[in-house]
Order: C-alpha cells, then sequence, then structure tokens
C-alpha cells in the first residue's frame, strides 16, 4: 500500500487518490446504495407485497395534491379579487362568478377531505406494516443465528453486526423505504412547482436547486460521519447496555446489593456515556453550525425572488392570487429540494446501517456437511468415536487449546474426561459433538469424518448436559422434553426422565407438578428452582433424549454428595449400551468407567482404567489422592497407595 493510499474501512472501497478516481468512486458508492435499497425492496416484498402497492399509492397522491390544492386557492382568491371589481363598479353582486367560487371550494373540500383520510389510512398502513417488517427481520436474524457457528460468537466482529442489525432491525427497513416513497412525493411536487412557476420565470427555481447543492454535499457528508462513527462505537453501546442491564438483572441484583457495586456500575455507565456523546455532540455542532450559514444565504436569495414576484403583480404582468401560487411554488420548492436532500440522507445513512444487517445475514457458515451427499446416521447403536492428531484454537487466537490429541473410544464405552479448569474437556465435548470444527487433524464417528454427515441428524446422536446448562422459562415437563422437540411430548417418558435424574421428588412438591411454569419472566405464578434443581432438570433433558451417545460435562456440580451418588449410581443403568462420556471433578465417579482421559494444556497425557492409572503414580494418581485426602483416613490412604 503506497503512501497516502487511505482504504475505507467501512465498505472496503479504496478512496480516490486524485481526480480522475473519484467518477469511478462515487460509481461504486451509488451502486452500493442503490444495491442496499433494493434489499430493503426485497425485504419489504418478501413480507407482504401489498406493502409496497400501497405505499406507492400514497406517495403519488402526497405529491400529487399539494399542488392541485395551490392552484384551487389561487383561482379562489383570483375570482374573489374579480368579483370584488365588479362589486366596486356595477354595485351589484354576480350571480354566475359566486357559481365559480362554489365549484372552486367544493373541489378545495374534496381535496381538504381525501387528505384527510389518505393521511389516516398511510398512518394505519405504516403502523401495521411496521410490525409486519419487523417481525419478518426480527426472524431472519433468528433463524440466520441458527444457522450461525459457534465460533462466530466467539469473534467480537461478530457481536458488533449482531449488536448493530438487532438494533436496526425494527425500525430501519420501513423508515427507509417510506423515506424512499416520500422522495417520490418530492419529486413530483418539484417538478409540478416548477411547471406551474414557468409562466412567471423559468430560472427562479433552478436557482433555488442550485443553493441546495451546498447543503445536499454537508447532508451526505455528515451523514457518512455519523454511521462511520456509531459502526466503530458498537462496543461503547455494548458496555451501556452491558451495566444498564447489570442494575435491572434479577439473578445479579443480590451480589450487586451486598458488594455495594451499584454506585461503581453507574459511574462506569456515565464515564462511558460521556466518552461516547462527546463524539456525537461535535458532529452535531459542526453539521449544524454549516447548516445555519447556508440557511442564512438561502433566506436571503428567496427573499429577492418573492419581491421579483411582487414587483410584477404592481405592474399588473401577475393577478393578485397568482402571486400566493407563486410565491407558494418557491417556497415548496425550496422546502421540497431541501427535503429532498435531508430525506435522501437519512436513506443514505440508513442503507449504511442496514449494511450490518447484510453482513450478518452473510455469516459464513463452515459447520456443514464436506460431501455434496451427506452421510445419513445409524440410530439404536453403540458408535465408536476416534480422534486422530486434533487440534484446536479458537477464533482470532495464537494458542492451541488442543494440541496433537489422539485416542479412540470404543462402542459402548464409558469415557470420564479429567483435568484440572482450562485443561480443554469442555472444548473437546464441542470438537466430538461438532460444534466447532477442529483446525487440525479429524475426528471419525463409526470409522467416518464427522465432517461428512449430516449436521442436523449427527446431533440428533448426542444426549447432552452442559456446565453452563439452558433455564428455559416454560414449564418443568418442557423444560425437561426440549431435548427431543421434534416429537410430541410423551408424558410419561419425562416422569421417567425425572424419576432417573432424582428430579421428580421436587417436582411433586411444585404447585402444578409437571405443569408449573419455571422463573418468573413471564408468569406471576412462576417458581424460580435452585441451581441444584435447575441441574437435575438438565440431566433429565439428556436422559429423555434415548440419544445414542451421552456426554455429561459436570452433570453433578451443584448437587450434594448423595444427590450426585443416587445420579451416577442411575446412570450406571441408563449407560448400558451406550457410547458415554463424562467430565467430573470429582473423580470418585471415574472409579467405574472403562476408561479414563486425562488432559492437561490440551494433551493427552494419560488414558486408562482407574486401577491402571493409579499404580502409575502420575498425574490422575495426584489429582485422585489429593481429593481423596479430604475424606478419608490414613489407613484408607494407605489402602489406596497400595493400588
Amino acid at each position: 500500500m503506497g503512501p497516502g493510499f487511505r482504504v475505507n474501512d467501512n465498505n472496503k472501497e479504496p478512496r480516490p487518490q486524485n481526480i480522475k478516481e473519484v467518477p469511478g468512486y462515487l460509481w461504486r458508492l451509488i451502486s452500493k446504495f442503490f444495491s442496499r435499497l433494493f434489499y430493503i425492496f426485497k425485504l419489504v416484498w418478501e413480507t407482504k407485497p401489498i406493502i409496497l402497492a400501497a405505499l406507492l399509492f400514497f406517495a403519488i397522491f402526497t405529491g400529487v395534491i399539494p399542488v392541485i390544492s395551490s392552484i384551487v386557492s389561487a383561482n379562489i382568491i383570483n375570482t374573489l379579487a374579480k368579483d370584488y371589481n365588479i362589486a366596486q363598479t356595477t354595485q351589484a353582486f354576480s350571480d354566475e362568478l359566486m357559481k365559480d367560487i362554489m365549484k372552486l371550494l367544493i373541489w378545495q373540500f374534496i381535496i381538504i377531505f381525501g387528505t384527510s383520510l389518505i393521511n389516516h389510512a398511510r398512518t394505519l398502513v405504516t403502523r401495521i406494516a411496521g410490525d409486519l417488517v419487523s417481525n419478518h427481520v426480527t426472524v431472519k436474524i433468528m433463524k440466520k443465528a441458527k444457522e450461525v457457528d459457534l465460533a462466530s460468537f466467539d469473534r467480537p466482529e461478530f457481536y458488533e453486526r449482531f449488536e448493530n442489525a438487532s438494533r436496526e432491525a425494527n425500525s430501519r427497513p420501513l423508515q427507509i423505504l417510506s423515506s424512499t416513497f416520500s422522495i417520490v412525493s418530492t419529486v413530483i411536487s418539484i417538478v409540478s412547482y416548477i411547471i406551474v412557476l414557468w409562466a412567471v420565470s423559468a430560472w427562479a427555481p433552478w436557482v433555488i436547486i442550485a443553493l441546495s447543492i451546498p447543503s445536499a454535499i454537508i447532508s451526505f457528508s455528515y451523514r457518512r460521519k455519523y454511521w462511520f462513527y456509531m459502526r466503530h462505537r458498537s462496543k461503547d453501546r455494548r458496555q451501556l447496555s452491558y451495566y444498564s442491564g447489570l442494575m435491572t438483572n434479577k439473578d445479579m441484583v443480590k451480589e450487586i446489593r451486598m458488594f455495594g457495586l451499584s454506585d461503581t456500575l453507574i459511574e462506569r455507565h456515565q464515564s462511558i456515556f460521556k466518552k461516547y456523546f462527546k463524539g456525537l455532540r461535535h458532529l452535531f455542532l459542526a453539521e449544524g453550525a454549516w447548516n445555519i450559514g447556508i440557511a442564512i444565504v438561502t433566506s436571503f436569495v428567496n427573499c429577492l425572488l418573492f419581491i421579483f414576484i411582487a414587483s410584477g403583480v404592481v405592474r399588473g404582468e401577475t393577478q393578485v392570487g397568482n402571486y400566493s401560487l407563486y410565491t407558494g411554488a418557491l417556497s415548496s420548492i425550496s422546502s421540497g429540494v431541501a427535503s429532498f436532500i435531508s430525506t435522501t440522507a437519512s436513506i443514505y445513512e440508513g442503507t449504511l446501517f442496514i449494511d450490518n444487517l447484510i453482513l450478518f445475514m452473510n455469516e459464513k457458515r463452515n459447520i456443514a456437511p464436506s460431501v455434496a451427499t451427506p452421510v445419513h446416521v445409524k440410530h439404536h447403536i453403540a458408535h465408536e468415536i476416534e480422534l486422530k492428531n486434533v487440534y484446536f484454537r479458537y477464533p482470532g487466537s495464537d494458542h492451541d487449546v488442543i494440541k496433537n490429541l489422539s485416542c479412540k473410544i470404543n462402542a459402548g464405552e464409558t469415557i470420564v474426561l479429567v483435568g484440572l479448569n482450562g485443561a480443554g474437556k469442555t472444548t473437546l465435548i464441542k470438537l466430538i459433538t461438532r460444534l466447532y470444527d477442529p483446525t487440525g487433524g479429524e475426528i471419525l464417528l463409526d470409522g467416518i469424518n464427522i465432517k461428512e454427515y449430516d449436521v442436523g441428524e449427527l446431533y440428533s446422536l448426542f444426549g447432552i448436559t452442559f456446565q453452563d446448562f439452558g433455564k428455559y422459562a416454560v414449564s418443568v415437563k418442557e423444560n425437561i422434553a426440549f431435548s427431543n422437540v421434534h416429537n410430541p411430548i410423551d408424558d410419561e417418558k419425562v416422569k421417567k426422565a425425572a424419576h432417573e435424574s432424582y428430579a421428580e421428588d421436587f417436582i411433586n412438591k411444585l404447585p402444578n407438578k409437571y405443569d408449573t411454569p419455571l422463573m418468573k419472566y413471564f408468569e406471576e405464578n412462576g417458581i424460580e428452582p435452585s441451581i441444584g434443581q435447575w441441574q437435575k432438570l438438565s440431566v433429565a433433558r439428556a436422559f429423555y433424549s434415548d440419544a445414542d451417545i451421552l456426554i455429561l460435562d459436570e452433570p453433578t456440580a451443584s448437587l450434594d454428595a448423595i444427590a450426585e451418588q443416587e445420579i451416577y449410581n442411575q446412570f450406571d443403568e441408563l449407560r448400558k449400551g451406550k457410547t458415554t462420556i463424562f467430565v467430573s471433578h470429582r473423580l470418585s465417579s471415574a472409579t467405574t468407567a472403562d476408561k479414563i482421559i486425562v488432559v492437561d494444556e490440551g494433551q493427552l497425557i494419560e488414558m486408562g482404567s482407574h486401577s491402571e492409572l493409579m499404580k502409575k503414580h502420575g498425574k490422575y494418581y495426584e489429582l485422585f489422592s489429593t481429593q481423596a485426602q479430604r475424606y478419608i483416613t490414613n489407613s484408607e490412604e494407605e489402602k489406596i497407595n497400595e493400588g
């Protein structure tokens, strides 16, 4: 990149280095503008095509009716002036002229009534269309979020796109579309008024239009600056939302109150807002100063044009009523051009923000079958899993979380992953379930690379409980059945899963048992389970799935020792005939596993049964012995050390 060459960070268009490059640069910007505008039209068309037809009708009506109204008003004034002259010369009132006035007044009342009716209809259509379009865009974002790779959520720039897209989804598309049709109305009015003014002056309208060019340049320039600022201060807005959200988060309010964090959070919010608003204020004031200067010059020229038209009336070249028509036309052209510029600038700014939505919707998906015809999974069998020289690093990181890890999990085996926090255990689970793809090596399921399987079918093989398990504001029954939503809820199966996870005791004590709503987000009678009760529900969810491969990541971390032992006893029965992987810091659960895999800093350092690894006196022995010392006597410790 040569010296002085600048790249526009937002649309990736290189800025011109000399005057010869300006036309090409402008053409690219205009092309992108209309491309984004077409995308918005497409969004509204997808919602309801009739919305476009209605808005077009309102635009044409709104553009034509002011001109017709002005002409009718001018004719009324001219006719009244003629009546007055007749009355002065003949002392008689002209019945014929009165009839003409009544006809014109009837037309004026029709225009007033029609305008009021159409304005109410436009308001009604716009309100209805606003909700429809907003919902359509929101659903598109939700559907896209369903498809986006989990890895995308680890990238700050993705959150920037997501935040910007979500923020603009509710209002921008219809706002831009309404503004676009408003432009149509404005252009119709301006052209009509130019035709009207042609009778008295062919050059006056062009003077008004020429005066608006500086205003247009300022508007477009500052709309782009404003968009640039908003785009690159997304982090500030997320922080503002985060700190204000903490103050109203029901799960955080206890700790915030007890630690006296409220003032600190408010101060941080205010500190960020001051920095954020400082830049906005500078843009607002600078644009305002330019616009005030342009407005002074424009008003002075308008005053001269009004004097020019008034002189024609004085000389008898123009009727009195036409003075109001022509000066009104000049004012309308001036305001119309100003509206055209500001609205076009607003549309331009809006399309730049819509670019956030387009970028989000174009987010590339990598977790997809690597072959044209995906392999179908086989259900109701024990599955073999093999990792071959697997490496993995999170997006944007230069550190491998998993390093050259190879192991094989035979069909029907129970595997326990062991290691300190941050060793890579949960990451391995995400790789095995293909929530992420390895950055090196491969993972095989029944001898076939998991990338070749249909992704949805692959996911259906796993019954899984994560460390950060989901808490859903629905009924108890739905919370359990969410692991198999593609089939109707089986009440008996729900109760069986609750029994197996030892959740049924607390469920049966709830007011409506399995139909009791959880959390108070939506229902006043919602129940707030304890963290241990939530964990039992998450385990029940895994059991309800009846999946071929069970994966439990810290399934009993929030349970007491008795509840933990009960679940493991039940788990011994449920895992029969299934390939099972679970992660637990309580190593007593590993003693009955077929195989223990010890992971340290992303590497497999030990693998074997409990007795085999204890005899090695390696890392597993160290971890198990350290944990066991809290519970056993010296004599028992000697027995453990003996093997």
